[in-house]
């Protein structure tokens, strides 16, 4: 086996025990100039004025959810809650690919990194990637938890994820869906990923082991975004796609833990080592920390130029609406190192509500935190066909049900635990619409939203009237620096208040409709969750 650059006999001994062929060239560990150099030697990107790397991910510009399956046996067979999200895959099906896959690696080049997830040393795990792509290699260097040079001398992975965008699955013979697959194997503690150039599917690969192992140990693993004030006050932001969780959770005057992925034990700690951030519509104006984020070293993900030009256009979605960054944690000035904190001192929940019948900010007791957590609510426009204005209720499980191998019941439990013994608030903010739904009202300002955020940090709702909103029963303040009155109350911002009354009620049987999805499918020994 030919590695480069410096390796030693332990280097060597671990790559074959991962299954790689004698006859394969491994890069192992390299630098981020060398791998931006090897991917553009490869054709897999270009290089923008900036000196960043961009690269298309081809046809999978996201994830594929449908293709992601989970191997059912000993371990995993009355632990995982299987349906939609957690796919099984028989243990011969997933052997059988994973040494097609390894075969296929015969006299070719591979690159290989050892890396982390989880800044808490207590949590953390060793992870050995192998890529056939460069890029994909500078992706897991930006995201995840880069490994030192004496721990990469004696390393020993956790967990291994194979990706090979190139490698096809055969449905017939291998139980997949399609020729592309993501696969874990909790038993021998394997990621595949085939057929997909989609660099996501690693991290949230990572993300979805952890949120099986961890809650175990009675850490509660979070799809969500967290940073700390200079009192020490950590902040969580909780929020599905668009919401505003990292543009929120990224503020010059707090430190950022992290964008994405963290667990809350006695203290908040990220999973990863970098930032996997969407670009459209980016400006140094509006984001201007993720814009200067993008430098050399970093990727960007399925954008294109200004004609006749390198220079980035962020408004050009031709290729997709999911164009990314991926950044390490340092290239954030303003970033906590290590990227923990203490327990939180105020939580929010994120929503686009295009009903625009929510709040700019509510204050959630600790048995609506967890219904809305587990309801995981924001909403979606129709589409684009002509006349189509009625927004669409989306639901995801604790802001994250793709990524959740148990019931959504456990992590809620958890929640609330966490919640009764650290007495920390949760707010519901409205990211949204006001005024009327999509079509009729306007989407709420960003400098209303930083200004009732400002207030729940400052503490400045602490010492203000609230006023209840039906049908919801939400806790909404009377006053708060920086936004309107007149906004607060969302129905008073509605010309026709029995329309708003209507559009609220039948969100409200929406949620109840989405709760009992969760209720009637617990089974397997898991319990509901206690509201009282």
């Amino acid at each position: 086996m030919n590695i480069y650059p410096n390796h030693s006999a332990i280097d060597t001994d671990l790559l074959q025990c991962l299954g790689i062929p004698a006859t394969a060239t491994v890069a192992l560990n390299l630098t981020e100039p060398e791998l931006t150099q090897l991917a553009l030697d490869g054709g897999e990107g270009v290089l923008t004025e900036a000196g960043v790397l961009m690269c298309d991910t081809g046809k999978f510009t996201g994830r594929s959810p449908k293709d992601k399956f989970i191997v059912r046996d000993a371990l995993t067979e009355d632990t995982v809650w299987w349906g939609p999200v957690n796919q099984p895959i028989e243990p011969e099906q997933f052997d059988h690919l994973h040494r097609r896959m390894l075969a296929s690696l015969e006299g070719r080049s591979v690159f290989v990194r050892y890396v982390k997830a989880g800044a808490d040393p207590r949590y953390a795990i060793n992870i050995a990637v192998i890529n056939e792509y460069a890029w994909h290699n500078l992706f897991c260097h930006n995201l995840f938890i880069e490994t030192s040079e004496a721990e990469r001398a004696d390393f020993k992975p956790d967990w291994t994820i194979l990706n090979l965008p190139g490698f096809q699955a055969d449905p017939a013979t291998d139980g997949t869906r399609q020729g592309n697959f993501t696969i874990i194997n909790f038993s021998k503690r394997v990621i595949l990923i085939g057929g997909t150039g989609y660099a996501g599917e690693m991290k949230k690969g990572i993300f979805s082991v952890l949120n099986l192992t961890l809650p175990r140990k009675g850490v509660l693993s979070m799809h969500c975004s967290a940073n700390v004030g200079k009192a020490g006050d950590t902040a969580l932001f909780f929020g599905l796609s668009g919401t505003g969780k990292t543009t929120l959770s990224t503020d010059p005057e707090r430190e950022l833990i992290g964008d994405d992925e963290h667990g809350w034990s006695d203290q908040v700690f990220n999973f990863e080592g970098g930032c996997y951030a969407k670009v459209v519509n980016l400006s140094a104006e509006h984001e201007p920390e993720i814009y200067g984020a993008i430098r050399p070293g970093a990727v960007l993900e399925n954008t294109r130029f200004i004609p006749d030009s390198r220079i980035v256009d962020y408004a050009d979605q031709s290729v997709t609406e999911n164009t990314r960054t991926a950044y390490p944690l340092h290239y954030i000035a303003n970033r906590a190192n290590p990227s923990v904190g203490p327990v939180p001192r105020n939580i929010f929940f994120l929503t686009a509500d295009a009903f625009g019948v929510l709040p700019p900010i509510a204050k959630l007791t600790v048995e609506q935190a967890m219904y809305y957590f587990l309801s995981g609510y924001t909403a979606k426009l129709a589409g684009t066909e002509v006349g189509v204005k009625e927004p669409v209720p989306t639901f995801s499980a604790c802001f994250g049900a793709a990524f959740l191998p148990l019931h959504p019941f456990e992590y809620a439990g958890l929640l609330g635990q966490h919640l009764k013994a650290s007495d920390v608030p949760v707010w519901l903010v409205n990211t949204g619409w006001t005024g009327g739904s999509f079509g009729t009202g306007h989407r709420m300002k960003l400098a209303h939203t930083r200004a009732v955020i400002r207030g729940a940090l400052s503490g400045v709702l602490d010492r203000v009237e609230y006023q209840t909103l039906q049908p919801f029963g939400l806790q909404v303040p009377m006053a708060c620096p920086g936004i309107p009155e007149e906004l607060l109350n969302p129905r008073q911002t509605w010309r026709n208040r029995a329309d708003y009354d209507d559009t609220a009620t039948r969100l409200m049987r929406a949620f109840q409709e989405n709760y009992e999805t969760y209720h009637n499918a617990a089974g397997q020994g898991v319990e509901e969750p206690s509201f009282a």
